[in-house]
């Protein structure tokens, strides 16, 4: 296919959220105010409780088998290198640039955390829709291509929802400390500022009853009482210790089970879960046929979480377009920092996509399909997880630099996921 009918295929996908996107930053303006902070971060509760984990598993339970998962194991490689060669590209800039503390762990989730479900949800189906796409005739293609993505929205959560929602809980939890410390520090200022005044009217008082200290008789001043101090020496001396070896004892606690605790507690978030028992039921044929297909006998069930499924993408791309015209001028953000996150997800990240999955095809990896091909490329050129927005909302931390990052990054996309998704397809084709 020609060059130029190729960009016009792959700008059909973008143009659509984009045109979502700008009525969400319409609802958000102060001209209808309907998605307001508040509306916002309901929204995002609801979408990380209840309709992303929809998606994940009715997409999962549906579409994906046995056979597929294993023929399809260069896929989680494929993701887990985006996030290696990402998150490494997002500690250099780190390094290089020297933001405020708490940033740094969202500037290295934004070069490593790409919109892995969402976008290629609406890209793929737009793809295989258009007459004389490369990829077969347009049923065959949707449902292909609704099994890859499926795949790779699934094990992007699996990424998502372990190494970034860690990565922004750490810069939430660093946020609050220098919060804290902040305040402590303006507390102990304005504390001593009135002990100040107390000691300077303490002096004069002082100074005042200086005469009358000196008239009094040795014998008239009180009398230390020194032979009590060897009692409570001792007596300290054990308090202390006991209260050293209860903190060393709950440090040691804090080491072990809090590690755990936390590992646990990534790993059962509502997209995981969901995508856990998507696995299980698109794996196990009693199970699938049991909840999934006209005749199953659950089948209610998954109608009932497709239902809910569908409300994920307009929500998410609603609240990306209201989250945009956020903190532009209140951001601490440098513009370097977002001129840096947007070279390595639309420059350097493509190009290594295409050394690697060239590569991986060149060794047999990868199954003949141009489309799943074309799946692997485009995980390489996606702008940042909407994720990263939702867990800014969650741990109110952020949300005003990853509003910037999210404005710079997706009007960038327009044209960079523009240009790389008609580059993979002139190569596959």
């Amino acid at each position: 296919m020609e060059f130029w009918s190729l960009f016009m295929m792959a700008s059909v996908p973008v143009a659509e959220i984009m045109l979502v996107g700008t009525l969400g930053a319409f609802l958000a303006s102060g001209y209808a105010n309907i998605l307001s902070a508040d509306a916002r971060k309901h929204i995002s509760k609801i979408l990380f409780a209840v309709f992303g984990p929809a998606l994940v598993f009715a997409s999962l339970a549906k579409t994906v088998t046995l056979e597929e998962i294993i023929s399809w194991w260069f896929m989680p490689v494929n993701i887990g290198i985006t996030f290696l060669i990402g998150g490494i590209l997002g500690w250099i800039v780190v390094k290089i640039l020297r933001p405020e503390k708490y940033l740094e762990k969202i500037i290295i989730a934004s070069c490593s955390a790409g919109n892995l479900g969402n976008l290629p949800l609406i890209i793929i189906p737009a793809i295989c829709n258009e007459e004389g796409n490369p990829f077969g005739e347009p049923s065959t293609c949707n449902s292909n291509g609704l099994s890859y993505v499926s795949f790779s929205m699934a094990l992007g959560g699996i990424f998502i929802w372990t190494h970034t929602y860690d990565l922004m809980h750490k810069s939430a939890q660093l946020y609050d400390k220098i919060q804290n410390e902040s305040r402590l520090s303006k507390t102990i200022d304005e504390k001593s500022e009135e002990s100040g005044n107390a000691h300077f009217n303490i002096r004069e008082t002082e100074a005042s009853c200086s005469d009358q200290d000196a008239l009094l008789s040795p014998s008239s001043k009180p009398v230390q009482k020194d032979a009590e101090q060897p009692m409570i020496v001792p007596f300290l001396s054990r308090r202390k210790m006991r209260s050293c070896m209860s903190n060393n004892w709950e440090r040691f606690k804090e080491i072990t089970g809090g590690t755990i605790h936390q590992i646990a507690e990534e790993l059962l978030t509502p997209p995981m879960i969901a995508a856990i028992f998507g696995f299980f039921v698109g794996t196990i044929p009693q199970l699938k046929f049991l909840i999934i297909g006209d005749d199953a006998p659950l089948r209610v069930l998954q109608s009932s979480i497709t239902l809910l499924g569908d409300a994920t993408l307009p929500c998410v791309t609603l609240l990306l377009g209201a989250n945009l015209t956020r903190g532009i001028r209140k951001s601490v953000l440098k513009p370097l920092a977002i001129l840096a996150i947007i070279t390595v997800r639309y420059v350097i990240l493509p190009l290594f996509g295409i050394g690697i999955i060239t590569t991986a095809a060149k060794l047999g990896f990868l199954p003949k399909s141009p489309l799943y091909h074309y799946v692997l490329l485009i995980q390489f050129a996606l702008p940042p997880a909407m994720s990263i927005g939702t867990m800014a909302e969650l741990f109110d931390v952020g949300q005003e630099e990853c509003s910037v990052i999210f404005l710079w990054t997706y009007l960038t996309a327009a044209l960079a996921f523009t240009i790389w998704s008609t580059i993979f397809m002139w190569i596959l084709t």
